[in-house]
């Protein structure tokens, strides 16, 4: 599947669901890596992470084109469309759409390791994902020194 299809698919799941037509762009993006699509309000456009079709196939590409949809109608309407927001969430129940999207099968499996830090003084935990330089950085409850936890 191209834009030019993705587009059409698009329009066509708009006029099917929402009876109301898409009058916008919609693309694929490849560099979408933890979420299966996007809308970009200042834009009025609807990123696609490619991935989902080529690994859950075209019911789960669906599922997220309509979720999307939900995002752009409500934000043409002037309405709320953050996923925290009452009309948003009734719009999903009325077409059936997916509050998020399934993992990916290429991504399961892949395990996020954490450093993990104590301070010195008060023995508060921290974990964090990426290394952190215990020399610059202090507790931030008691401002005492930190050390890694193996």
């Amino acid at each position: 599947m191209d834009d030019k299809q993705l587009q059409q698919l698009v329009s066509k799941l708009s006029i099917e669901y929402f009876k109301k037509p898409f009058t916008d762009v919609a693309c694929f993006n490849s560099r979408l890596r933890t979420t299966g699509g996007r809308y970009l309000p200042q834009q009025r456009k609807i990123e696609i992470n490619r991935k989902y079709l080529t690994e859950l196939g075209i019911e789960e590409l669906i599922g997220i084109i309509k979720h999307e949809l939900c995002h752009y109608h409500l934000h043409i309407e002037g309405r709320p469309f953050r996923h925290g927001d009452k009309a948003f969430k009734e719009l999903l129940k009325e077409t059936k759409s997916p509050r998020h999207c399934q993992p990916l099968p290429s991504e399961q499996g892949k395990t996020v390791s954490f450093h993990k830090y104590k301070c010195k003084q008060c023995g508060q935990l921290y974990k964090r994902k990426r290394k952190v330089n215990i020399n610059q950085y202090t507790c931030g409850r008691c401002k005492g020194k930190i050390k890694l936890v193996h």
